[in-house]
Formats: C-alpha cells, structure tokens, sequence
C-alpha cells in the first residue's frame, strides 16, 4: 500500500489541463470496436480503467494500437470473436457494465470477473434488464454479483423504466438495443450523463431522446470516426475545490469537458458563493461534447443543501464536495446519496471516516449525511479505504489542514488520473 503526504498550502495557484474523460474514453472505446473501420482517438484517458476496457476488447478479437500520440481502433462491425479466456475486469464497473450490453448480442458465451471491490458492487441491475432482452446471464452469485457468464443470441428490443438513475445501465441497455429486434427504449427517473447518447449519434446510430426517454433502432451502420477526447470535469472539480476554500487562490483549468449533464458540481459551487468562470470553446462540435476553460478562484463559502433528485448530476464529485462543505459556514445537507455506498468503496462511509479524522463536524444516517462548517482542519493519517475519489477528496482536504496529512492507498488514483498527487502539489504555494 502506498501513502503519500500533503502539506498545508498557504494558497493554490495556476493552470493546468487534466486527464480525458474517463467516461467518454470508455465509450470510444466501445464504439469505436463497434463501428465499421477506423477510429482515431486523440487524448484519451490512459489510466487503469480504461485499460481493462482495451484488453477486455483485445481478448474480443478487437485490434487496438498506439500511432502518433493516439490510439486506433479498428473496427469489428459489431462482431467479435468468442474469447479465450476469462475477462478480467479489474475494477471497472464501467467496463463491466457497457461490456454486458454488448456481449447481450453476441452469439457466443463470455465470463467475466472482477477484482473484491467489484465483485461486491450490484450488476442485478443491468442483468435483470438483459435478461428480459433475452440475453441467458448467471453465474455462482446468480445474477447480481460477479463472476457472471453472459449468453447472447437473439434480443428482442424493449421499454424498460429504470428504477435508479444510471447512466451505466441505461449505456448497457441501448448498446444492446442495437443488436435487438425493434426499438429498445430506456425511460430515465432522473436525467444521468448523455455521453452515451451522443458518441452513439456521433457514430450514426439511430437514436431519439424525447424527455427522459432515449430510444435506439437497430440496423443503422456505425463508422469510424475521429475523436478527441476532452479533460474530465471530475477530475477538474478537485483543484477547482482546492481554489474554493485555500484562501488567496485561483486554479484554472483549460480544455475540459462542459457537457452540461456534467457540470453540476460547479452548480453547487455557484450555490455556495464560489468565484466561477467559464470561457466555453469554439461549439462548432458541440454536438460531440463542448469543451472549455474554467476558473475558480477562493471566497467565503456558505452551506446549502441538496436534494436526492440532483444527485445523479453530482455523484462522482460528492467526495470532494464534502470536503468543501467542511469550509463553508453553517450546515450543508446531502439527501439521497444512498448510491455512494454501491462505488468502489462505501464513498460515505469513507469519507465521514477521513473527514473526521481531520477533524470536520461530519455525520451520516441512512442516505443522508451532514455537515457543520467552517470547521478547522488538523492534518492525520486518513485512508482511501480503496477508492480514488476519496484518495483524491481526502487529499485536497490536507491543503487547508494545519500540519500534515498522509492518505494511506494513494495508488489507487491510478484508477481514474495517474498523477495526481504531483499535479496537486504543483500548484499548493507553501
């Protein structure tokens, strides 16, 4: 296990330009194995996750190469070739997930498995699905819990309600409706990232969004295409939270993802009394996804509450903005968020536990947790407990403690933004 060691920042400062979406880089990925010929991705996420979606892929009969700073995918048309082992999915639920999807059609068995964490996460949610589509999934867990074997053949397209927000889910059922019989309409209780329902039209799927209902028709010819991937919000919000309570500081962030399903943790900040702003770049592609620069600079903040229907617009960033809410005066109150308990780690638990170890007036009952601010923070020995985002909330956490903080499991940032803990000590003015 490795640790690493932040020291208090008397302020945080510059600009900086960070890894390519996570989630878009898996969907190109994907697509790009879908579609028929080439397709050229610039500035995609090299990082642990979306390595096991390129080997999981390869061992698809799928050819993937390094050219010229980018990674080609050469297209399988949709038909891949029975593997000859088991997939590995590591930690990626996102793999897993999209992978089952496609798999569904595919007219050959597969096994997948995953490292302890992901075996533990829930998957009856997109199996439960699948299996109405018609696709046989099972395994010695049964259908909610990896390893499981996943069976294609003939699908049958369906309308299926989601019964919890999931972008992963609602990505894993429209993949698969493109290999079904009809139409596969997927009706959302709580609009989740549309990055999906973008790169499919971008590839030239037949695809319709009407509400909160997205519907994909089988047939159409998916080609190859040329993309470049934008810098991950997710990964922005840490050193955009750094700014947000280091006093005397401003962190820019150049080139990033504003996909407007994305950017609902700098709606929090706005709320908070955070100093934002956003130069949005040329939108001659903004059909694929915008991109821009955005800056946020330090400001007494002031506590808020959120409600469980926005969740699904913040649940990646919810770690690190719990670390904000330690500096914000009076109390923030996060309702709803019982799906940080199904991430790689119980995100709240380990958050309560790290944030409290520094210090912070931090509570959790049910879905619900609790903050009390501005609290002092005095820097201790914290825990990942395994997850990246908390690794990475945790660790903002230390620039604004007074003396140091070692996060134990820093390595697994690697998960989603190798580099991190150097980027962010790069910009702590000491």
């Amino acid at each position: 296990m490795a640790n690493v060691t932040i020291h208090p920042a008397r302020k945080v400062q510059g600009e900086i330009s960070v890894p390519g979406d996570k989630s878009i880089s898996h969907r190109a990925l994907f697509l790009g194995a879908l579609a028929r010929g080439t397709t050229r991705i610039t500035q995609g996420l090299d990082a642990a996750d979306c390595r096991t979606t390129a080997r999981a892929l390869e061992d698809l009969g799928v050819e993937i190469r390094r050219e010229k700073g980018a990674v080609l995918v050469e297209g399988r048309g949709g038909k891949f070739s029975k593997p000859q082992r088991e997939l590995e999915m590591g930690n990626s639920g996102t793999t897993t997930r999209l992978l089952l999807g496609i798999l569904a059609g595919q007219p050959f068995g597969a096994t997948l498995k995953g490292d302890p964490s992901l075996s533990a996460r829930p998957m009856g949610r997109v199996t439960e699905p699948l299996s109405a589509m018609g696709a046989q999934v099972g395994g010695p867990n049964g259908k909610d819990r990896l390893p499981l074997t996943i069976q294609g053949g003939a699908l049958r397209g369906i309308r299926y309600a989601l019964p919890v927000p999931s972008a992963q889910v609602k990505s894993a059922l429209l993949l698969a409706g493109l290999f079904a019989q009809g139409p596969t309409t997927v009706v959302e209780p709580a609009v989740t990232r549309d990055h999906t329902e973008r790169i499919l039209k971008r590839f030239g799927a037949d695809l319709a969004v009407e509400g909160t209902a997205v519907t994909v028709r089988p047939g159409a010819k998916l080609k190859g295409q040329d993309l470049r991937i934008p810098g991950d919000i997710s990964s922005a919000a840490f050193f955009l939270a750094a700014a947000a309570i280091v006093p005397d500081s401003r962190v820019t962030v150049s080139g990033v993802g504003l996909n407007p399903t994305r950017t609902g943790f700098l709606e929090l900040l706005k709320r908070m009394g955070a100093k934002i702003e956003m130069t949005c770049h040329d939108a001659v592609h903004e059909e694929w996804e915008p991109t821009g620069n955005v800056s946020v600079s330090f400001s007494p903040l002031a506590g808020i509450v959120v409600e469980k229907p926005f969740i699904p617009a913040v649940i990646d960033e919810l770690p690190i903005f719990l670390t904000v809410a330690t500096q914000a005066k009076g109390q923030t109150v996060v309702r709803g968020a019982g799906e940080l308990r199904v991430k790689e780690t119980d995100r709240i638990r380990s958050m309560v536990s790290g944030l409290t170890a520094l210090g912070a007036k931090i509570r959790s009952e049910g879905e619900t947790i609790t903050v009390e601010g501005p609290t002092p923070l005095k820097g201790a020995g914290v825990d990942s407990l395994g997850d990246h985002r908390t690794a990475m909330a945790l660790g903002v956490a230390g620039l604004a403690a007074q003396g140091p903080t070692t996060v134990r499991g820093s390595e697994w940032v690697e998960i989603s933004f190798p580099g991190f803990f150097e980027t962010l000590k790069g910009l702590a003015r000491r």
